[in-house]
C-alpha cells in the first residue's frame, strides 16, 4: 500500500471517529497534561502565537489558548472531523486548517511555539515534518512535542505475533502490518539533522488497565487509532478464532489483579531554532 493511501486510511479512520475520541483518549489527555508541564518550564515569555500539529478536538490548543490569552492559536489536523471539533471547542479566536504535517500551509519563521500531542507515531515521513516545523518556527521558538514509541502495546503486539506464527507461521505478511513505533534512540538524530538546537529526547511509561482485551482493542478504534495497523487481514470463524486465542495468550500472561495492562511508551521532545 503507498504511503498516500496510508496517510488517507488515517484522515479516514481518525475523522469517523472525532466525536468520540474525548471519551476514550485516557492516555492522549495525560500526554497533554505533561506537555503542558514541559511548556511551562522552557517556554520564555508568553508567545506572539503557537501551532498545534495534529490538533485533534483541541485539548492541547484550548489549554494553550487559556494560558496565553493575548496569543494567536493555530491548529491543524488530517482528519476533517477532528479540525471541525477543535474550530468547535477552541472558539472563534484560534485558526484551525484541515492540513498534513509533512507539508505545512504557513510562511518560514512564523511561530514562537510549535506543539504536538499524540501525532508523530502516525507520520509517514518524520523527517519531512520536523523539517517543516524547523522551518516555520522563528528564531529562538521552541519546538515540544510527544508522541507513542516503541514499546507502546508491547503486549498486544506481543501476544498476536504469537498467535499469528503458531497459526501461519513467522513469516506471514500480518505480522508485518503490526505498527511499527519509532524508537528513543532514531528521535535525536533526526532533531539535529533538522537543524534544531539545544535537543533533549526522553521518553516515559504510561500504562492503562482494561476488563479485558476486548475493551482495550474496542477504545483503540473508539479512538481511531486502530487505523494504522491494519490488522484485519482475516474472517470468518476461523480468523475470529485466531483473535479468540490472541486474547487467550494476552490475558493468561499480563493479566494482573483481573484486568491487563496497556503499555505506552511516551516519547517527549523539547528543541530550539
Amino acid at each position: 500500500m503507498s504511503k498516500t493511501a496510508d496517510i488517507k486510511r488515517v484522515a479516514d479512520n481518525f475523522h469517523r471517529h472525532a466525536a468520540e475520541y474525548d471519551r476514550y483518549a485516557s492516555v492522549q489527555k495525560l500526554v497533554v497534561s505533561r506537555l503542558l508541564q514541559l511548556v511551562d518550564s522552557h517556554l520564555e515569555g508568553a508567545p506572539e502565537n503557537f501551532l498545534d500539529i495534529g490538533c485533534g478536538t483541541g485539548n492541547l490548543l484550548n489549554a494553550l489558548g487559556k494560558r496565553f490569552p493575548a496569543s494567536q492559536p493555530f491548529g491543524i489536523d488530517l482528519a476533517f472531523n477532528m479540525a471541525l471539533a477543535a474550530s468547535a471547542n477552541c472558539g472563534p479566536e484560534a485558526v484551525i486548517i484541515n492540513a498534513n504535517a509533512e507539508e505545512l500551509p504557513f510562511a518560514g519563521s512564523g511561530f514562537d511555539l510549535i506543539v504536538s500531542a499524540s501525532t508523530f507515531q502516525w507520520i509517514n515521513n518524520l523527517d519531512l515534518c520536523l523539517a517543516e516545523c524547523y522551518r516555520t518556527l522563528k528564531d529562538g521558538g521552541l519546538f515540544c512535542a510527544a508522541f507513542f514509541g516503541g514499546k507502546t502495546l508491547h503486549e498486544l503486539h506481543q501476544s498476536y505475533r504469537n498467535t499469528i506464527e503458531k497459526y501461519f507461521g513467522a513469516n506471514d505478511e500480518r505480522i508485518a502490518r503490526l505498527h511499527k513505533f519509532m524508537k528513543v534512540d532514531d528521535v535525536r538524530p533526526l532533531l539535529e539533522n533538522s537543524g534544531f538546537s539545544q535537543v533533549m529526547v526522553f521518553s516515559e511509561i504510561e500504562t492503562e488497565y482494561h476488563d479485558d482485551v476486548a475493551g482495550l482493542l474496542r477504545s483503540i478504534k473508539k479512538i481511531g487509532a486502530a487505523t494504522a495497523n491494519s490488522h484485519a487481514a482475516g474472517n470468518g470463524l476461523g480468523w475470529r478464532g485466531v483473535i479468540a486465542e490472541m486474547q487467550d495468550h494476552y490475558t493468561k500472561k499480563y493479566q494482573v489483579a483481573g484486568r491487563i495492562p496497556a503499555t505506552y511508551e511516551v516519547v517527549y521532545l523539547l528543541a530550539r531554532k
